[in-house]
């Protein structure tokens, strides 16, 4: 009897700890949809991209009028004539690729330039969420825009207006 007593006594004592955890929400789409150098930032990506994009499709243009002019021509051409024709073509497609991998590889610009524009954004958002969340004693802060898991929260519980107005963007 004393051990079930205790085991009650414990599950309770555990139960009521994790309850008393207090915990908010944000919505990072809203908040990043507030902020005007979000916007620009966003705008400034977007037009590197298709300035890029735009040289690329120019040199697969380029690429595939130098292979039509090749077939149309080929019967006309010297071997030689053949195998320069043929290279400058694929010299055109690895610059091509080159390219792509330049400016939308992995490590290219548009990565630097989304990491460049876009991180002292995020953390500046990080930091006011991270200065709400002491205050308040918010054991966690959960995006309510990334996690689909969420299904319901009491508005009461989200703190994205909260984290506009510390950063100067008040509703």
């Amino acid at each position: 009897m004393k051990k079930i007593l205790l085991l009650t006594i414990v599950a309770l004592g555990a139960f009521s700890s994790t309850m008393a955890q207090k915990w908010a929400l944000v919505d990072m789409e809203y908040i990043l949809k507030n902020i005007p150098a979000y916007e620009s930032a966003t705008q400034q990506i977007e037009q590197c991209s298709k300035k890029w994009e735009k040289e690329i499709s120019a040199l697969n243009t380029e690429i595939q009028t130098l292979y039509k002019n090749y077939q149309s021509e080929m019967v006309l051409l010297s071997d030689e004539q053949k195998k320069e024709r043929a290279q400058e073509i694929v010299d055109k497609e690895t610059q091509v690729k080159d390219l792509k991998r330049k400016y939308f590889g992995n490590d290219g610009e548009l990565y630097k330039k989304r990491e460049s524009l876009m991180k002292p954004i995020q953390e500046e958002i990080y930091n006011a969420i991270k200065d709400i969340a002491e205050a308040k004693d918010y054991m966690r802060v959960d995006d309510r825009a990334s996690s689909p898991s969420i299904l319901f929260a009491n508005p009461a519980v989200d703190i994205s207006d909260e984290v506009l107005t510390k950063l100067g963007y008040a509703k």
